[in-house]
């Protein structure tokens, strides 16, 4: 019996340790292994020094070119039954191209984060004013959405969004969050934990915003009333900006890259998130909930986590909040334990593994099995691939005859 052949168009190779993205794309990756799909991996990024070793876990890897034809005889070739589109811009990129050489093939839109919501408060926030969602960026994805079968939605509150304000029919979405095997409650006590951590991809920018905003405005106030405890901040990519602002004689340090996040989330007793802008589940905090390990962030950093469930930390707004929450939580054992248990109860009943994958598998062998009628049901996405709405692909052609000249 021949298996099912599942390509992934990576906008980046993933890097799990450094990245929610590379989490994420990980985290897709096993459910299809465990399904016993063969899996190849595209990009036209170039791997890093922290990407995954992809091929190490039997994953297929092929470098492919933007604008380029080569692309028509690979797909073809290989004939996947599943192409997954790592953000909305690979869509736009090959969407096309896929449908017109593997037309059969379900075609799955991972959005990630909808990158509209982000780049909208972005701009809300850096210019002071409310927040306008109805820009070119959502344009774009929303197009990618609707011509994609399926597109898997990361938090609840985007679903909300998509399906009330922008009216896309629910059976084009499908809810699928970060999520974790297992939830180990052994771990360091309040007293063998000390000083805060931050941690996050460096290059992201509501991380580099809140690293800035940690240093500026909120770190001085926490220190002054903590005068020995320590910020130690990781990820991948500080900018020379962000290294500078490394300063051991304030208790402020720039670590970069980690090896082993569990270990120094353990080691930490609180998490600091202090998120102004940003869109989509935040990994960070999963991932210091998961080490037991609680966390101050605001409301864009709590939005879609718990539910109806007490967050796994304090929540605040205003500069005050933020320091006082983060003050209270490191001193107060009874709040720690308290906050600590509400990070595992959120992830042991949101975010289970067993919650999700064998609902996700189901609702792809359902769509392949009617694919047909899924598509004229929702007969918006092939009038947005018909060919006079596609400016992407002519402009792809016409590059790709001028790279030949």
């Amino acid at each position: 019996m021949l298996k099912n052949k599942l390509l992934i168009i990576g906008y980046t190779f993933p890097e799990p340790a450094t990245t929610a993205a590379g989490v994420r794309m990980m985290q897709l990756i096993t459910i299809f292994q465990d399904q016993g799909y063969d899996i190849t991996f595209a990009s036209t990024a170039a791997e890093t020094n922290y990407s995954e070793d992809l091929k190490a876990k039997g994953i297929a890897v092929k470098s492919i070119l933007l604008n380029d034809d080569s692309f028509d005889e690979f797909i073809t070739d290989l004939n996947p039954s599943v192409v997954l589109f790592d953000r909305f811009i690979t869509e736009e990129q090959f969407g096309w191209r896929v449908t017109e050489n593997c037309a059969k093939a379900l075609r799955i839109l991972d959005t990630e984060d909808l990158h509209f919501l982000r780049k909208a408060r972005e701009v809300a926030f850096k210019n002071g004013k409310g927040i306008d969602l109805y820009s070119e960026t959502a344009k774009r994805e929303l197009a990618s959405i609707l011509r994609s079968d399926l597109s898997l939605i990361i938090s609840e509150f985007e679903m909300q969004l998509l399906t009330e304000t922008f009216l896309i029919p629910e059976g084009l979405l499908f809810y699928l969050p970060f999520f974790v095997n297992a939830v180990s409650k052994e771990g360091p006590t309040f007293e063998e934990r000390q000083h805060f951590i931050a941690i996050g991809n460096l290059q992201h920018a509501p991380n580099a915003d809140a690293v800035v905003f940690l240093k500026k405005e909120l770190w001085p106030f926490i220190r002054k009333q903590l005068p020995t405890v320590e910020l130690h901040i990781y990820g991948a990519y500080a900018t020379k900006e962000i290294s500078a602002l490394h300063k051991d004689t304030e208790g402020f340090f720039i670590e970069g890259w980690t090896d082993d996040l569990s270990e120094v989330l353990q080691k930490a007793r609180v998490c600091l998130a202090p998120l102004r802008f940003g869109a989509g589940l935040k990994g960070k905090l999963l991932d210091a909930a998961q080490c037991g390990t609680p966390s101050v962030t605001t409301e864009v950093g709590e939005e879609g986590m718990c539910g109806e469930l007490s967050f796994g930390g304090l929540v605040g707004q205003t500069n005050n909040d933020l320091i006082d929450a983060a003050i209270q939580l490191y001193t107060d054992k009874d709040k720690w334990l308290e906050a600590q248990l509400a990070g595992f109860e959120m992830i042991e009943k949101r975010f289970q593994k067993a919650h999700f994958a064998t609902s996700y598998m189901d609702r792809l062998e359902e769509l392949r099995k009617n694919l047909v009628v899924h598509r004229q049901h929702h007969f918006i996405g092939q009038i947005l691939q018909h060919q006079s709405l596609q400016s992407t692909k002519y402009l792809s052609k016409w590059i790709h005859e001028k790279n030949k000249k």
